[in-house]
């Protein structure tokens, strides 16, 4: 098999580094006979040979085991700058403009954020607008890198003809009745840091006060009904 030949070919390059075998020429007859390797196989020996190698220093102990990020991103608590309400706000238009529904908003998703917003972009400037958050280098944003845009903008990190500080201005996302005083636009917004844990769980409160309200309303309305279908029996 390809891989028993492979293994071969490994030690026997090992016990000639080490000197305990010596080099022997490589007949290019085969060459010569039209037997060359395809590319395809040849990239896959290399590939497998470069695992294998990887796996002897692992069981060697001179490489460390990558292992994967586990780390769960959480807006709430990562930009505490904003209110609950402000976040859902900022994901409701992420996932509006996410056509894919992969979590991301690539390159084409944004200019049509853009043309939407009434602000198209050119090429070049959509591609710079995505490089300015872009913190992993793939090229499209994350929900994440998204949040970033806001954050940069209410700190005042863009310039005024930059992409970003356009999409932050034109967003629908209103700050003006979440506590920041003077806020008329997002762009405009400051960051409100005073007692962030209270007012994140004030929040909270008011989120079930809202939704308990809204359950009695809806109780009230069906009795109301009921009460006027017993007047018409």
């Amino acid at each position: 098999m390809a891989t028993d030949e492979l293994s071969s070919k490994l030690s026997r390059r090992l016990q000639i580094e080490e000197g305990t075998e010596d080099p022997v020429a490589v007949d290019d007859a085969g060459h010569e006979n039209g037997s060359d390797e395809k590319p395809s196989t040849a990239n896959a020996d290399s590939e497998l040979g470069a695992k294998l190698m990887r796996r002897g220093e692992l069981n060697e102990g001179h490489g460390e085991h990558c292992q994967p990020s586990m780390k769960v991103f959480n807006p709430y608590t990562e930009f505490k700058e904003f209110s609950r309400k402000q976040i859902k706000d900022m994901e409701k238009m992420f996932k509006m403009y996410d056509a894919g529904k992969d979590n991301f908003i690539d390159l084409m998703e944004l200019k049509l954020m853009m043309e939407k917003l009434g602000a198209p972009q050119t090429h070049i400037g959509l591609k710079n607008m995505i490089k300015e958050v872009d913190e992993d280098l793939d090229n499209k944003l994350s929900f994440r890198e998204f949040l970033l845009i806001f954050r940069k903008a209410a700190a005042g990190e863009l310039s005024e003809d930059s992409g970003l500080s356009v999409l932050a201005r034109l967003s629908e996302i209103d700050v003006s009745t979440e506590g920041v005083k003077g806020a008329k636009t997002f762009f405009e917004a400051k960051v409100q840091a005073i007692n962030e844990s209270n007012r994140f769980e004030a929040e909270i409160r008011q989120e079930q006060e809202a939704k308990k309200k809204q359950a009695e309303e809806q109780k009230q309305r069906r009795a109301a009904f009921k009460e006027l279908q017993s007047a018409f029996k």
